[in-house]
């Protein structure tokens, strides 16, 4: 078990935050420890997901741990979404900070598991969410660069789908 350390936005070397992350070319042992690094992480800070920028690889990685869904993601590339949805995010590179976020209500996407095989995921309501969230950390986003400003018509009303 190798935990790793979560860079929280405003320390230092949380510029990583903001950086888009590199395609992983080589599905290799130093690859699949890294997953296993995350999901450990994860496990650890009891969260949903977590991106490799959010321990300091710039790699386009993700681990999703969602009910008794597990998903490992490498190189993902959505392929449609529809609706959307406003509802309450929060992040474990962001303390303290939470905030309402519209987002797509469905997501699909291709990505490729440690193996190197092709997979695709439909998700939807707050998985499709998740997936969304670490989606942009791989794109140098975070989600308080989203978040609605307090007046906005729909704030009060999560889940709320247009």
């Amino acid at each position: 078990m190798a935990i790793r350390k979560i860079i929280v936005l405003g320390e230092k070397g949380s510029e990583v935050l903001s950086k888009k992350c590199k395609v992983v070319e080589s599905f290799d042992k130093k690859t699949a420890q890294l997953l296993d690094d995350l999901k450990d992480t994860l496990q650890l800070a009891q969260g949903l997901g977590l991106a490799a920028p959010q321990v300091g690889m710039l790699k386009r990685m993700a681990v999703i741990h969602y009910d008794d869904k597990k998903y490992e993601i490498i190189n993902p590339k959505i392929i449609k979404t529809e609706g959307s949805s406003i509802d309450d995010e929060g992040c474990l590179s962001v303390c303290e900070t939470r905030g309402l976020v519209k987002r797509p209500n469905y997501i699909k996407v291709e990505y490729f598991d440690r193996e190197g095989k092709k997979q695709v995921v439909e998700a939807e309501g707050y998985l499709a969410r998740v997936f969304l969230h670490e989606l942009d950390h791989l794109e140098g986003i975070v989600f308080v660069d989203k978040i609605l400003p307090k007046n906005h018509k729909n704030s009060k009303t999560p889940n709320t789908q247009k």
